[in-house]
C-alpha cells in the first residue's frame, strides 16, 4: 500500500467547491418558499399557514433521506481521494436503487403517512384542509426529488460544484415560473403550488440524468458483481442507516418546533414558518461550507491525509465563522422587509418581527453544527455523528421543558440551544477521532 501523501488545503480549494455548493443549497428550500410566498399574497392566514406547514413536512421528509446525498457525496469523494475513478458510475447507480425504493414506498404510503403527520401537528382545521391538499399532489415527486439528491451529491463528490448549482437553479426557475403561472394569473392556488414543485423536481430529474451520462465514463452500465459488492453495500447501508437516524433526531427537532407553534394559534404558526424560511436559508447557505468539508475532507480521508484532513476542517470553520456574521447582519438589516414581502397580514407580520432576533443569532453557532456534520460526513464518522445527534436532541427537549412556561420565545430559545450542543459536542470529540483514523 502506498504510503499518503499530503496535498495542500488552501481557501481558493474550499471556495471552489463551497462558492456553487453554497449557492446551490441556497436555492434548495426556494420551493417551499415560493410556494408559501405566492400564497402568502392572497391574505389568508388559514392557506398562508396550510402550505407552509406542508412545505415543512416535506423538507423534513426529504431531509430525512438526506443520507442519499450526504453518503453518495462522501462514497464519491473518496473514492477520489483513493484512485478509484471506475467506482463512480456504481455510487451513482447504488443511490437511485435506494433513491427509488423510498420514493415509491412513500408515494405507496401517502394516505396514512399523511393522516399521522398532521394530526401530530395539530393546526386548525382550515389550515389542515389546505396543507393536505398540498401534500397529495406533491408526494409523487418523491422519488425524483430524492434522485437529484444522489446528483447533487455525486458531483460535488467529484468537485463539480458548478454543474450541482446549474441543476438546482434549473429546477428553482421551472418552479417559480409555473408557481406565478399557476398560482396568481391561473388561480389554481394551493394545488397549482404543488403542481409546480413536481414539475420543477421532473425536470431536475430529467436534466441532471443527461449531466451524468455525458460525463461518465462508459455511461452507467456496472457489472453487477461491482454494483452488489457485498463489503460496499454493507458499509454504505451502515452509513446511511446512522445518517438517517441522525437526520430523524433533528427533524424531530424542526417538527417539535412547527407542532408547538400550531398549538399556539394560526398567527404564531405563520409566524414561525415563516421565520423558519430564513433559518434554512441561514442553514442551507451554510451547508455549502459543510459540502466543502464533505469532498475535502472525504478525499483526504481516502488518500489517508491526515494533514489535510486537519488544514480543511480549520479553513471550513474559519471562512464559516465569517460568512455567519455576514448572514446574520443582512438578516438584521433586511429581516423586516422580507417579512413584509413573504405576506400581507399584519398580524403575521408584527408576530415574526418580534422573534427575528433569534434567526440573526442562528448562523453563529450554525457554522459549528453545519461544519462538523460535514466534516463528520466526509470521513463517514457516521456512528459517532448519530450519537452525538441523539444527546442534542435530549438537550433541545429539556432547555424546552424548563423554558415552556414562556411560550414561543422559550421555544426559539430552546432550538439556539441545540445548535450549540450540536457544534459543541462534535467539536469536543473531533480530536479523538482524528487520531484514531489517521494514527498510522
Amino acid at each position: 500500500m502506498h504510503a499518503p501523501v499530503h496535498q495542500k488545503i488552501t481557501s481558493r480549494q474550499v471556495f471552489a467547491i463551497a462558492g456553487p455548493a453554497m449557492v446551490a443549497n441556497l436555492t434548495t428550500p426556494l420551493i417551499g418558499i415560493v410556494s408559501t410566498t405566492a400564497i402568502g399574497r392572497l391574505d389568508d392566514a388559514a392557506l398562508l399557514g396550510g402550505v407552509a406547514m406542508a412545505s415543512v413536512i416535506f423538507d423534513c421528509l426529504f431531509w430525512l433521506f438526506a443520507f442519499l446525498r450526504m453518503s453518495t457525496l462522501a462514497f464519491t469523494a473518496q473514492a477520489q481521494g483513493a484512485g478509484e475513478p471506475q467506482e463512480y458510475a456504481a455510487i451513482l447507480v447504488r443511490g437511485f436503487i435506494v433513491a427509488g425504493l423510498i420514493g415509491a414506498a412513500l408515494i405507496a404510503l401517502q394516505v396514512p403517512l399523511a393522516a399521522v403527520t398532521f394530526q401530530l401537528m395539530g393546526g386548525s382545521e382550515g389550515v389542515t384542509r389546505a396543507a393536505k391538499s398540498y401534500f397529495m399532489i406533491r408526494i409523487w415527486s418523491a422519488p425524483l426529488a430524492l434522485a437529484n439528491y444522489v446528483i447533487l451529491g455525486w458531483l460535488v463528490g467529484q468537485a463539480r460544484a458548478n454543474l450541482a448549482l446549474a441543476l438546482q437553479i434549473v429546477i428553482n426557475i421551472i418552479n417559480m415560473i409555473a408557481t406565478v403561472l399557476l398560482v396568481q394569473a391561473y388561480g389554481a392556488g394551493i394545488a397549482g403550488a404543488a403542481i409546480a414543485a413536481v414539475l420543477a423536481e421532473t425536470t431536475g430529474f430529467v436534466a441532471g440524468i443527461v449531466v451524468a451520462w455525458r460525463i461518465s465514463q462508459g455511461g452507467f452500465a456496472v457489472p453487477a458483481a461491482t454494483l452488489f459488492d457485498r463489503a460496499k453495500l454493507t458499509r454504505m447501508l451502515a452509513v446511511n442507516r446512522d445518517i438517517m437516524v441522525r437526520t430523524a433526531a433533528l427533524i424531530v427537532v424542526f417538527l417539535f418546533f412547527t407542532a408547538k407553534g400550531a398549538r399556539e394559534g394560526d398567527v404564531t404558526l405563520a409566524a414561525n414558518s415563516v421565520l423558519n424560511n430564513f433559518l434554512l436559508v441561514s442553514a442551507f447557505f451554510l451547508d455549502g461550507l459543510a459540502n466543502a468539508a464533505q469532498q475535502l475532507c472525504g478525499r483526504a480521508f481516502g488518500a489517508r491525509d491526515g494533514r489535510g484532513f486537519a488544514d480543511s476542517t480549520r479553513l471550513v470553520l474559519l471562512w464559516g465563522t465569517g460568512f455567519a456574521l455576514v448572514v446574520s447582519v443582512l438578516f438584521a438589516l433586511f429581516g423586516p422587509a422580507l417579512i413584509n414581502l413573504m405576506t400581507t397580514s399584519e398580524d403575521v407580520r408584527r408576530y415574526a418581527r418580534e422573534f427575528l432576533v433569534f434567526v440573526i443569532l442562528a448562523p453563529l453557532p450554525g457554522v459549528f453544527a453545519f461544519g462538523f456534520d460535514g466534516i463528520y460526513v466526509g470521513a463517514t464518522w457516521a456512528r459517532e455523528m448519530r450519537n452525538l445527534m441523539l444527546a442534542s436532541l435530549a438537550i433541545f427537549l429539556a432547555a424546552w421543558w424548563v423554558l415552556s412556561g414562556y411560550g414561543n420565545t422559550g421555544l426559539w430559545i430552546a432550538l439556539l440551544g441545540f445548535y450549540v450542543a450540536r457544534g459543541g459536542l462534535q467539536g469536543l470529540r473531533y480530536p479523538a477521532l482524528l487520531k484514531k483514523s489517521f494514527k498510522s
